[in-house]
């Protein structure tokens, strides 16, 4: 007699919503600088502490009681002290209760606003490279992307000297069916900066159209040599159009902790705030009551372009003694360098090749800018960050002096 055994549990197959899509460069590039002990100047995360005042504030939100679900927009004290923060800093004055939404994190901020907004077939102009997080959102909400690539600017020798906004193109881009452009500034992975006059040039662009804006501005707190972050929020016209993301994690050194906020008109806030309270509801409870005690001293926030400054000075001093090609490090924390005078061999590599090579044979982890970009293309150009303690900071730029 033969028993016939129970077929193995099936897993259904189904189409992936997402086939283009693995694992981010971000995981792929810090779990390879772990394996090779390299210093991991790949992802954008400091390797300090955060200030202990927030840590204490955090934990007294905690034994005062406030550990169960805040209002689904965010606590209504930290949704005051950062209206009174952009108010202050900007200009514009966003009623706590209907314009402003804690999120959790930017990237939940910036899917929320793409998924509250587009619909299928509508258009997303994306400015390239552009962080990753950008295009799966738009795809899973049925849109198009309509990519458009920053200006390379290069010197005599087709070496990379920086990044200017396609206007041309970027005109060009927009139609009827566009429904949303997303910007960032201070740029990563560039570290590029708007000026109020790009501000002023985009709003004339968008005048006359129904086009949205999402202001990605989670470096907005670290722009350097005496420049100013010029918001969306400042620019009346832009603001009435605009979703403004911005992010506590980078602000305070506390990536992990994955909070931020969305600044918008009312109208704007109301869409967004109709999916957010379906993929998250609400966000840490005690964290928003530490943050919000913690943000009240414009000290904790005002400080921090000088201290991001130190360390980028530090860290371009240092590597402008190797062969790498510096670009310009006007804002965020990330430092881009063009590698095409190492050498045949290195400069012959790819970009994903040549930071694997970097974070396996040197000891340091860089990002590909090409990662930033929906296509395949090749500048010869990474990213490294120096949001990191001096001694980390040291040892990279010993290793990398040796390239």
């Amino acid at each position: 007699m033969t028993l016939l055994r129970p077929a193995a549990p099936l897993t259904p197959p189904f189409p992936s919503r997402l086939p283009a899509v693995g694992t981010t460069i971000f995981t792929v590039t810090s779990a390879l600088a772990a394996e090779h002990q390299a210093v991991n100047l790949g992802q954008g995360f400091p390797d300090f502490q955060c200030d202990p005042a927030l840590i204490n504030a955090v934990n007294q939100a905690m034994v005062s009681g406030h550990n169960q679900y805040p209002p689904m927009p965010g606590v209504l004290e930290l949704r005051k002290t950062i209206a009174n923060k952009i108010e202050q800093l900007y200009g514009k004055s966003y009623d706590p209760a209907s314009e402003i939404t804690i999120t959790a994190g930017a990237t939940q901020a910036v899917f929320t606003v793409i998924m509250s907004c587009v619909s299928p077939g509508d258009e997303v102009i994306v400015i390239e490279p552009a962080f990753d997080c950008y295009l799966p959102a738009i795809t899973l909400a049925g849109g198009k992307a309509i990519s458009v690539s920053l200006d390379v600017q290069r010197d005599s020798l087709g070496v990379v000297e920086g990044y200017a906004i396609p206007w041309a193109e970027l005109a060009n881009a927009i139609n009827p069916k566009t429904r949303l452009l997303l910007i960032n500034s201070p740029h990563n992975p560039t570290g590029m900066v708007w000026q109020r006059s790009d501000l002023d040039r985009l709003a004339d662009l968008l005048g006359e159209t129904n086009v949205l804006v999402c202001s990605d501005e989670v470096y907005e707190h670290m722009v350097f040599d005496g420049q100013h972050h010029h918001s969306a929020s400042s620019h009346p016209a832009l603001a009435a159009r605009s979703f403004v993301v911005s992010s506590f994690g980078k602000a305070f050194h506390v990536t992990g902790w994955k909070i931020g906020y969305v600044a918008a008109p009312a109208a704007l806030s109301a869409e967004f705030r109709k999916v957010h309270q379906f993929n998250v509801f609400s966000v840490n409870a005690p964290m928003q009551v530490g943050i919000a005690h913690y943000l009240s001293d414009p000290a904790h926030y005002l400080g921090l372009s000088a201290f991001y400054q130190r360390k980028r000075d530090f860290f371009r001093k240092g590597l402008a003694s190797t062969r790498f090609k510096l670009l310009p490090a006007p804002g965020s924390y990330f430092q881009c360098a063009d590698y095409s005078a190492l050498g045949i061999t290195q400069s012959a590599l790819s970009e994903a090749e040549f930071c694997r090579w970097l974070t396996c044979e040197v000891g340091v982890a860089a990002i590909p800018v090409s990662a930033f970009y929906g296509a395949e293309t090749d500048s010869k150009v990474i990213r490294f960050c120096f949001a990191k303690e001096e001694k980390t900071l040291e040892t990279a730029l010993s290793r990398l002096s040796a390239v």
